[in-house]
């Protein structure tokens, strides 16, 4: 049997991880957030595949094609967060679980973070723990999907 699939989609900007606000984001890069999703991926035998874009209808093409190939959606959609009803849209039209991850605490940031039209659409939102954040989302979609595979 094959392992289940989950589409990690990261946002506009994230590829700058490393160089773009150390002291918000940290000094780790893109590369090492797809190396500990991989690896976490890997201990709770689930397949993953990530990928980035700066461009929304690119990342609303991922999301309509997650509907398809995968068992589950991880996504941070960075600033299309606070600003794309479009997103949100296409989310709510996938018919898996999804869970939105943040690396800062949009809630502790500028007023117009606070509010995130992808939680609409979302299992379960994650935000503030950094890195963590998508392990911790990682593991609440393997739980999601042995629940789902227990009905």
């Amino acid at each position: 049997m094959a392992a289940p699939l989950i589409l990690v989609l990261n946002g506009p900007n994230l590829n700058m991880l490393g160089t773009r606000e150390p002291e918000i984001y940290g000094s780790a890069t893109l590369d090492d957030l797809e190396t500990l999703c991989a690896e976490t991926a890997e201990g709770l035998g689930l397949a993953i595949e990530c990928r980035q874009t700066n461009l929304e209808g690119e990342l609303i093409s991922w999301v309509q094609e997650a509907r398809e190939r995968a068992a589950g959606l991880i996504i941070n959609p960075a600033g299309y967060s606070h600003t794309s009803v479009a997103l949100m849209d296409a989310l709510l039209a996938v018919d898996i679980p999804v869970i939105e991850v943040h690396l800062s605490n949009i809630h502790k940031r500028e007023s117009f973070r606070h509010h995130s039209y992808v939680s609409r659409a979302a299992t379960g939102v994650i935000c503030g723990l950094g890195f963590a954040g998508y392990r911790l989302a990682l593991i609440a979609l393997s739980d999601i999907l042995e629940e789902e595979d227990d009905q």
